[in-house]
């Protein structure tokens, strides 16, 4: 470590904590990650099963150049740490009407298979529907997605010089609204509708813009050798080979300040001194005052609320029988507005859409024990109380005997985690899996950025720009490490001599002792 090099704790080993840590740490800062669980990931976590630790968080990943410049960035080559292998098919989708579609990496197959089920038309209205959400994605992955700090002006001016854009973003219609007029078969604005849910919301109240989700899907989709914790491990790795120290069953309990300016962390048995903090966790931790007062101001209620969506998520072994899978398999519900009009109202729904990840796929015989993860859309902390495990279990199986899925054995309550369970492993969320929610054209602009108006505290991972998913948590790890080196290059440069306690020097405890090399 160089003497000046920032001191710095990361609070939380999610998918954004550690790929900053792993920026921070390659670029000679001295790096401690703290997490309250016992293994590395957060969200992209793992529960134990007979077949092995079966994924219980994400599992779709896409974007792969993002992950491409991280390991780059650091000196090293992805395909060298992981398998990332590409699926033929992004995802197959069943309506119990008896209709089965297949969308694949391959777009002429994609819209072979459209043609086949639904028709010419339909067709013609996929490959429209498909350019509208690669324009989107293209004209926005730069200015929105890439940029630290989205500028409104900025993006304003951008689209004006691209006046063709106004039409494809719609910008007074909602997903839904726009899907309708997209699609005359309403089994398709209901596929598409439900790339929604990918950052917690609902096709009837998120922004037209968020087809371009399809975009970014269509690009490629991967599954990770080994799971998708693997890639949360590697991270890990990487970063400790470079000298990050990583603190697992450790819960931060508050963020402290000397002099106006953050000095470290406390935690149930140690202070962890620090200039620098970043927090990689739910943002409304801070803003609820979970972390103590001197962190209250970093973010606004504005940053926080409304929720996104939260699930009810079951992680299980078992023998499937009766249905055809993919990897990722979409079952739909019959009525796609009982869904979102219950989870409006903050109800367990009863005509859900269920995604089904079978992780195992190809990998093992058909009527071989495999890993499974199914996800069931819910409210942030429903009314409902904990005893509605036995109900959504019963609910959801049920739901697959109706397609002629079966699992044997059928898994037990042990494998659900609910909104609530979800609000207990990531503290003040509500059990909100996305942060903030996605509802309004605004919405992308009211989510915090790396820096905070609270001196020495950064925020990175879903609930902070550019938003909830594993690619855009990594991205906002990139945003994070440089916002912190930019501003630590820069109070060097107007600090030329020794400061005073709690920025690079002070007391003991709160400041840090210069190296002698």
């Amino acid at each position: 470590m160089k003497a000046d090099s920032p001191k710095i704790v990361v609070i939380g080993a999610g998918i954004g904590g550690l790929a900053a840590a792993l920026r921070l740490a390659h670029q000679g800062c001295d790096v401690t990650v703290l997490d309250m669980h016992g293994a590395p990931g957060g969200k992209m976590r793992t529960v134990a099963s007979d077949a092995g630790p079966v994924d219980a968080g994400p599992t779709v990943l896409t974007m792969r150049p993002v992950f491409e410049t991280l390991f780059t960035d650091v000196g090293e080559t992805l395909s060298d740490h992981l398998t990332l292998q590409p699926l033929t098919t992004l995802a197959r989708h069943y309506w119990d009407d008896g209709a089965m579609l297949d969308l694949d990496a391959d777009p002429a197959q994609s819209l072979a298979n459209i043609v086949a089920t639904f028709g010419p038309k339909a067709g013609q209205e996929f490959e429209a529907f498909s350019a509208r959400a690669k324009r989107l994605f293209d004209a926005f992955d730069a200015p929105m997605m890439r940029t630290p700090e989205p500028n409104q002006l900025a993006i304003t001016k951008a689209v004006l010089r691209q006046p063709g854009l106004i039409p494809a973003m719609a910008p007074h219609r909602t997903l839904a609204g726009l899907l309708r007029r997209s699609f005359s078969d309403p089994r398709l604005a209901q596929l598409f509708g439900r790339y929604a849910t990918y950052v917690g919301g609902s096709p009837y109240a998120s922004p037209a813009i968020l087809a371009l989700i399809w975009q970014a899907e269509a690009q490629g989709v991967w599954s990770v050798k080994g799971g998708m914790h693997t890639l949360a491990q590697t991270i890990a790795k990487l970063a400790q080979a470079r000298g990050a120290s990583l603190h697992y069953n450790t819960r931060a309990t508050r963020i402290t300040r000397q002099n106006g300016r953050i000095n470290g962390v406390q935690t149930d048995a140690a202070h962890f001194a620090a200039d620098t903090v970043l927090f990689n966790g739910d943002p409304r931790a801070l803003e609820t005052g979970l972390l103590g007062d001197g962190a209250k101001n970093a973010v606004k209620s504005r940053h926080t609320t409304p929720r996104s969506l939260s699930a009810f998520v079951h992680a299980f072994a078992a023998t499937p029988q009766g249905v055809d899978l993919k990897h990722h398999t979409v079952f739909f519900g019959h009525d796609p507005k009982a869904e979102f009009k219950a989870l409006a109202k903050g109800q367990m729904p009863t005509d859900a859409t269920l995604y089904l990840c079978a992780q195992d796929h190809g990998a093992v015989a058909p009527d071989a024990l495999q890993r499974f993860e199914i996800i069931m859309n819910g409210p942030p902390v429903p009314r409902a109380p904990e005893k509605e495990k036995p109900p959504c279990q019963t609910q959801i199986f049920n739901r697959f005997r109706d397609f002629g899925l079966t699992f044997s054995p059928t898994p037990g309550p042990e494998a659900l985690t609910t909104p609530q369970g979800f609000d207990a492993l990531f503290p003040a969320s509500l059990g909100s899996l996305y942060g903030r929610s996605p509802h309004g054209m605004m919405a992308a602009f009211k989510r915090p950025t790396a820096r905070t108006p609270v001196a020495g505290l950064y925020l990175c991972g879903g609930g902070a720009h550019p938003g909830a998913g594993v690619p855009m948590a990594t991205l906002s790890a990139a945003h994070a490490a440089a916002a912190i080196m930019m501003d630590h290059a820069s109070t060097l440069m107007s600090r030329p001599t020794a400061t005073r306690g709690g920025t690079l020097t002070g007391s003991a405890t709160a400041g840090r002792k210069r190296s002698p090399s």
